[in-house]
């Protein structure tokens, strides 16, 4: 499936629940969002017909998100029926980790291909201040239940803020202890991340090198999207960066995202899209869906805009709300 200016677009993210069991300060208001009924939120067996639908068309790569996944009951029964489907080729998760040492076994059994642990920082006291919960111990339990099962990529994402006490640089530990890739992603400026500053890709480079010594490219491919890698001496993963504002990436973008409520979203910074749980709840046929779909990724926008006035469309969700 191609976009109206050449990509390729083969990679779905989809939202599976707009809950979460933390408040983290550029992700959620701390007493949360109005949860939406849920009736409201598509079923298993919706997302899975969405699925195919998708696969038809050429979509290959899934990754399921929130809010928090794993706040929904037996995701990976989702995961296990979602790989069956002809064309998917890959089914991974994003997890604050919270529940991870409760859910690892069964997602692992039901052949998840890679997790990614969003974590901003090693210090207890200011995993609190971000979080807004004192749950640092849960997703350390969670990260060392993931380590078990060495065959499943494992990713931690952290997002710099600039706050004092974060430390991302210690982040980079985790990398160089265990067989793990560390990803720097760079502050969206969407919903209450715009209060925040981003930290560039530079300098969290430059503190790494008089930290480890010359980070060095990896030229080779360790996702689905848009990361980049340098492999530091002595380490056993590699370190990542997703600079969507400072290194602009959108001329190979590959992605489109669904909401928990079933909006197809074309582009992160865009409200444009298509409600596909009303075509679906009102008996659309499968081609009516691929349709839709088409239609939906062919307008696709060149490149997001932030950083300047882009006038209408705007998303005005918070990340929650989208799918992270």
């Amino acid at each position: 499936m191609n976009d109206g200016h050449g990509r390729t677009i083969d990679y779905l993210r989809i939202s599976v629940i707009d809950r979460c069991n933390l408040r983290c300060v550029y992700c959620m208001p701390e007493d949360g969002v109005d949860a939406v009924d849920h009736t409201e939120i598509l079923s298993y067996e919706e997302i899975i017909h969405l699925v195919r639908v998708f696969a038809g068309l050429g979509f290959r790569k899934i990754k399921l998100t929130g809010g928090e996944p794993l706040v929904r009951k037996n995701v990976a029964h989702l995961v296990k029926e979602i790989k069956r489907i002809d064309g998917i080729e890959q089914v991974t998760i994003t997890t604050n980790g919270i529940l991870l040492a409760d859910t690892m076994k069964a997602l692992a059994e039901a052949g998840i291909d890679g997790i990614n642990l969003s974590l901003d920082t090693l210090n207890t006291e200011v995993f609190q201040k971000i979080a807004r919960r004192d749950s640092f111990d849960k997703v350390m339990e969670g990260f060392k239940a993931a380590l078990k099962y060495r065959e499943i990529p494992l990713k931690v994402n952290c997002v710099p803020m600039g706050i004092e006490g974060q430390n991302v640089l210690e982040m980079a530990e985790l990398a160089r202890k265990y067989p793990v890739h560390v990803r720097y992603i760079e502050m969206m400026p969407i919903g209450l991340g715009k209060q925040f500053e981003f930290c560039s890709e530079e300098s969290i480079l430059e503190g790494l090198k008089e930290r480890y010594g010359e980070g060095i490219p990896y030229e080779e491919s360790l996702g689905n999207g848009p990361g980049h890698y340098y492999s530091f001496p002595g380490f056993q993963g590699k370190i990542g960066f997703i600079s969507a504002i400072s290194h602009k990436f959108c001329e190979s973008c590959n992605r489109v995202r669904l909401t928990s409520q079933g909006y197809l979203k074309s582009c992160l910074q865009y409200d444009i899209g298509t409600d596909l749980k009303k075509l679906l709840r009102e008996n659309a046929s499968e081609a009516d869906l691929r349709e839709a779909i088409e239609e939906t990724i062919l307008r696709k926008p060149i490149g997001h805009q932030f950083g300047s006035q882009i006038g209408s469309h705007a998303e005005e969700h918070m990340m929650a709300q989208i799918g992270g």
